[in-house]
Formats: C-alpha cells, sequence, structure tokens
C-alpha cells in the first residue's frame, strides 16, 4: 500500500503526542445520548498544548474513537479533582451538564471520590451525587438573562430568550419540533452577531403535556447533538419564567431520554438550587493507540 506524505505527516504528528505513555487508557460514556472519552490524568498523559489536538482527533467519528467531548480528569486542591474539558472541535469549554454526570459517576467507580463529591470546572465548583447509573449534579448560579430578545435573520425575526448556565444558550420555543431548522438556523443564531464573539448553543423547545421537548445545536460539535444538560436546564429555566413550567420540569432529550430539572425560584427572575439529574452509562474502555490520532 502506498503511503501519501500527508499520511505520513499526520503519522508523525499522532506519534508525537503522548509518545512516552501509549497506550493510553480511556472510558467511553454516555449521558442521555451526549457521548464523551474520559480519560485519567492525574498522572499526566498529554501535554497541556497538546491537549486540544489530542481531543480533536480522538472525537472524531469512524476515524478515532467518536465522541461530542473528551475529559482529562486532574488532581484539584480545591475539591476532589478537576477537569479539562474539550469539544469535538478542540475549543475548551467552561462546563456541560450531561459531562457533569458521566464523570461523577467516573470519579465514583473508580474511587476519586465519594458518592457525594465535588468538583472543579471553568464554570466554578460543581457537586454531584451518584446513585446506581443517576446521576444528579448542582449548577452554580444562572446568569446573563435575556428574555425576549429579537433576532433579525435574513427578513424573519425571532423571539430568542438568553441565559448562562454554565454556557451562554439562547432558547427559541416552536411549534413544530420536528420540523424545526436545527441544522440551518441553529448554526446562524449561533454565530450571530448579537451573540458574538464567543456565540451561544441553541435550543430548539416545544412545550407538551409531559414536559419540554428540546433539540439542541452546539456550539463546539457545530451539530444537533442527541442531548445537552446545560440546554435542558436553561430550557427548564425560562419556560418557568414565562410562566410555563414548574419545578420539576421534565425535559425530553432528542435522544428520547427524559432529564429532571429542578430549582426554586427566588424572585427578581434568580433561582436557587438549580439541579440536574439523569442518566449516566459506561459504554465501553479500551485503549488508545497512536494511529487514532493518524488522518
Amino acid at each position: 500500500m502506498t503511503v501519501h506524505g500527508s499520511q505520513r505527516v499526520a503519522g508523525q504528528k499522532s506519534a508525537a503526542i503522548a509518545s512516552e505513555h501509549w497506550p493510553v487508557p480511556f472510558w467511553k460514556m454516555s449521558g442521555a445520548g451526549n457521548d464523551f472519552v474520559i480519560i485519567d490524568h492525574r498522572r499526566p498523559l498529554i501535554a497541556a498544548e497538546q491537549m486540544a489536538d489530542f481531543a480533536r482527533l480522538v472525537c472524531r467519528r469512524k476515524f478515532g474513537v467518536g465522541a461530542d467531548g473528551l475529559f482529562f480528569i486532574e488532581p484539584s486542591s480545591q475539591a476532589d479533582f478537576k477537569w479539562r474539558f474539550f469539544n469535538t472541535d478542540g475549543s475548551e469549554a467552561e462546563m456541560c451538564g450531561n459531562g457533569a454526570r458521566c464523570v461523577a459517576r467516573f470519579a465514583y467507580m473508580h474511587g476519586i471520590a465519594a458518592a457525594r463529591m465535588r468538583f472543579s470546572t471553568l464554570a466554578g465548583i460543581i457537586e454531584a451525587s451518584v446513585e446506581d447509573t443517576q446521576v444528579t449534579i448542582h449548577l452554580t448560579p444562572p446568569s446573563g438573562l435575556a428574555l425576549g430578545q429579537r433576532v433579525q435573520v435574513g427578513s424573519q425575526e425571532y423571539t430568542v430568550h438568553c441565559i448562562n448556565t454554565g454556557v451562554p444558550h439562547a432558547v427559541v420555543f416552536v411549534d413544530d419540533l420536528a420540523h424545526a431548522d436545527v441544522r440551518g438556523l441553529g448554526y446562524t443564531l449561533r454565530h450571530h452577531a448579537d451573540f458574538g464573539p464567543a456565540g451561544v448553543n441553541v435550543n430548539f423547545v416545544a412545550l407538551t403535556e409531559d414536559g419540554l421537548h428540546i433539540r439542541t445545536y452546539e456550539r463546539g460539535v457545530e451539530d444537533e447533538t442527541f442531548a445537552c444538560g446545560t440546554g435542558a436546564v436553561a430550557s427548564a429555566l425560562i419556560a418557568a419564567l414565562l410562566g410555563q413550567a414548574k419545578a420539576p420540569v421534565m425535559v425530553t432529550t432528542s435522544g428520547g431520554v427524559q432529564l429532571c430539572v429542578l430549582f426554586t425560584p427566588q424572585g427578581d427572575n434568580h433561582f436557587t438550587g438549580v439541579q440536574l439529574k439523569g442518566p449516566a452509562h459506561l459504554v465501553y474502555s479500551g485503549e488508545l493507540t497512536p494511529e487514532a490520532l493518524a488522518a
């Protein structure tokens, strides 16, 4: 078989990453269809400056393991542990609700933390409790609330509600969720100048008799995902502020899994005790070889 120059370069690049530590153990976990690679990094394996590229390559579907993001679990002087979390595109993210539940269960399963734990993220300290496959996380207080923004897209104007639940979210209520233009309009709103330069995750939400149904376009993944935990929380809080829901709010993801959002309204559009409860499943574990990073 002929090896082309680009393939040789990719192979040389992959060998440079963690070259002293192959194979690299990893665990694949899913939180309501949001899937992640988790690496126990308490003993350093990947140089900090290489983490973004490593995550991007490992998270590629078809070529790598495939995932919505990758977590490095590291020691912390402030909590049981801390994480560094990278999206599929290699960007580092502040917070991830479904990922937080997966990480908490991983830490409990591996004796890194007790069933009740605290871990450090770029969004702040997150508390979590693990009960079998069900995990509850306590989120940091929401911020950046903006109700009823009018956003112009071409000749059409949309009503968008915004809130930061660890990462920034925009919520758009729709009547027909099945036919919502999640990829097209989601992409446009995610990159809209009104939300720049960081952009937002975009949640399309339908109100139903059994709670909220949601589809989310996630920045960093740059596509619709089967679930978004912080998006579920954002949508539940916005629905409550608009008088459309009361805690606990059941949120059904596009993957068909129900998440439970709990909170206590405090008046003046504030909330305390914001929690997200849902499943965290171990899919498989294995070892990464340098070829996982090859083109």
